[in-house]
């Protein structure tokens, strides 16, 4: 449930932030940006009050990277392990652009929502899970939002939709909109 970088002081998947959900060509396109050293978007920092941060924008992007130095993945049939020393270096000292943003818990729920106008679109349940955090919206997505659990298996065959863009959680809170495909 936890995805922590930056020495343990980053949170890049806080509670108001969703599942991964970039496809493997949108995965790959950030790490051929960074090989030909084009500016990825500007990435947003929350500032806590501990001296740690929440990642409210660039999650996708961060575990993109962080998966591509684990060698979990390949690009142009190349794995960072792959490249040569110089090319490991270039990616290595990128710059990442990252914006540190600081306020009351509404103003980073506002935040959020300003910042993802554009880019992947959030879901309105996606929206809906960052502006009532808690612990039951975190129970509810790790039943709902999940591949290979109860909720996916009991209603594959019933619901259509994306799980983790949280179409299954919606279905199950708001079912007086929905209709079963049977």
């Amino acid at each position: 449930n936890s995805v922590v970088g930056y020495d343990g002081n980053l949170n890049i998947r806080p509670k108001f932030q969703r599942e991964f959900i970039y496809n493997d060509n949108q995965r790959d396109e950030v790490i051929s940006s960074i090989r030909k050293n084009f500016p990825l978007n500007i990435m947003y920092w929350v500032c806590n009050d501990n001296e740690m941060y929440e990642m409210l924008d660039g999650q996708q992007r961060t575990i993109s990277i962080c998966c591509y130095l684990d060698n979990l993945f390949s690009v142009d049939k190349m794995k960072f392990g792959n490249l040569t020393a110089e090319e490991q270096n270039q990616i290595l000292n990128y710059k990442l652009m990252i914006y540190f943003c600081n306020g009351e818990e509404r103003e980073k729920l506002d935040w959020f929502k300003i910042v993802h106008i554009a880019g992947e679109k959030l879901t309105d349940q996606e929206l809906r899970n960052a502006v009532y955090p808690g612990t039951w919206i975190n129970d509810a997505k790790r039943i709902f939002s999940r591949k290979n659990r109860s909720a996916y298996d009991l209603g594959r065959d019933y619901l259509s939709g994306d799980i983790l863009r949280q179409d299954y959680l919606e279905a199950g809170l708001l079912r007086d909109r929905f209709t079963l495909d049977f």
